[in-house]
């Protein structure tokens, strides 16, 4: 039993390849605790980046900065009464959020965070992420046909038609990249996820730039089509509160309503690994195939081979990432108002600076520091995606609906088979 649960850390598959289900559910796990974790500081990130964006504070009462307003606002949910309309089908009613969320998880069991940090690896991971990812929209309009309203019931049919429009644009951009991987020596082509990441590694490419412009322009196809499907904004109109009141789910209250909530940013994360993985490289490093002069670094768990200069530099960003967060806290604090009614926030934010710091200096021991410089470099990738979902909506304003089907069905699907048809061809004359 041992051996079964130490073995695998040898191993250089998946746990699903290796056929090891115990730690197949430790990443479940694992992945599941990471994205609802990461679902909170998006909270709060989105919060304090649009108001920073508006020239105001964003949460500031609940802990220092309010950090803990997500918690906060997590426990009302849970504790607010949960009310069901009297004429709605309950079955139904129940079922919904469940699947948009069942749906918005799944898809991270072929999420490759490193070439062996993902539950599994399919060799048609790309159709798998793509078909379950597209199964949240009958969690929708499962919502907005039980609810027994007009509101919802329109704003589930928007949602319906907006995944209709985009989903063809979105699979021709995911096309084009898949083709990608077949134009290099001696490669047939993959859907495996970690195939694709493992191809811009042997082209030397992040396929974003590869047959400049195409790769770009495909990547700008899936980045609108993944906020279209995802149902931000500017294009939320399945929930304009605007014109619907909540759209969708606008009978939905305390912890259901909360696992839409849940879902919406699950998926944001997901459809931003997609783009990750087949556009900017994945879990590989800027510029992966320069290591630079070989140097030994002193290390006193065990003799370590030569490394590069430039892997070696590249191998301290994650620790220097935390160590420039805690000092921003310090800063945090030195500002602080010297005033009694602020001491408890001031000594949280301490706190929590000197719980970065703690964090960056375990990232420097060496067997912590090759280990996590996968997961590290795909989340960060993953965090500038989120930052572009915060910035759209702090910066445009939401579609009309027809101007939305406009865009859909007469410059991005237009686009995407062009782009399609351009790598094709430069792809075969290359």
């Amino acid at each position: 039993m041992l051996d079964y649960v130490t073995g695998y850390l040898k191993s250089s598959q998946t746990p699903g390849q290796a056929g090891n289900y115990l730690w197949a559910l430790i990443y479940i796990l694992l992945i599941f605790a990471g994205i609802s974790v990461a679902v909170i500081a998006m909270n709060w990130l989105e919060r304090k980046i649009l108001a920073h964006m508006q020239v105001r504070l964003g949460p500031m009462r609940v802990g220092p900065h309010g950090l803990l307003q997500p918690i906060a606002d997590a426990l009302k949910l849970l504790i607010k009464e949960d009310i069901m309309p009297q004429e709605a089908d309950q079955a139904v009613f129940w079922l919904a959020p469940l699947t948009v969320v069942i749906a918005a998880f799944t898809v991270f069991i072929v999420v490759p965070f490193g070439p062996t940090h993902a539950v599994t690896d399919m060799n048609i991971g790309i159709l798998f992420m793509l078909g379950v990812s597209s199964l949240g929209v009958l969690g929708i309009i499962m919502a907005g046909w039980a609810s027994n309203s007009h509101y919802p019931l329109m704003g589930a049919l928007r949602s319906s038609a907006q995944m209709v429009s985009y989903e063809i644009a979105m699979g021709l951009a995911v096309i084009s990249a898949v083709l990608m991987t077949s134009f290099s020596a001696g490669a047939t082509g993959t859907l495996s996820m970690i195939g694709i990441v493992q191809s811009q590694f042997a082209q030397q490419r992040w396929f974003i730039f590869k047959f400049f412009p195409l790769g770009l322009l495909a990547f700008f196809v899936f980045a609108v089509a993944m906020v279209a499907e995802t149902n931000r904004a500017p294009f939320d109109l399945p929930e304009a509160e605007s014109e619907l009141v909540a759209g969708f789910h606008t009978e939905y209250s305390g912890f259901r309503w909360s696992l839409f909530f849940l879902a919406e940013y699950a998926a944001m994360i997901g459809v931003s690994a997609i783009a990750v993985t087949l556009w900017l490289g994945g879990w590989l490093r800027p510029f992966p195939n320069i290591h630079g002069p070989q140097i030994t670094v002193p290390n006193f768990w065990e003799m370590p081979p030569p490394l590069g200069a430039a892997d070696f530099a590249f191998s301290l960003v994650p620790a220097v990432t935390f160590f420039v967060l805690a000092l921003l806290c310090f800063i945090g604090v030195k500002r602080m108002p010297r005033h009694p009614y602020f001491r408890v926030q001031t000594l949280g934010l301490a706190g929590f600076g000197a719980a970065l710091g703690l964090i960056g200096l375990i990232l420097l021991i060496p067997p912590v520091r090759d280990r996590i410089q996968d997961i590290f470099w795909f989340s960060a990738k993953v965090a500038v995606c989120m930052y572009l979902y915060i910035w759209y909506r702090g910066t445009f304003p939401r579609y009309r609906f027809d101007q939305l089907m406009h865009l859909g069905w007469k410059f991005m699907l237009p686009l995407g088979l062009a782009v399609l048809t351009l790598t094709a061809v430069v792809g075969v004359l290359a």
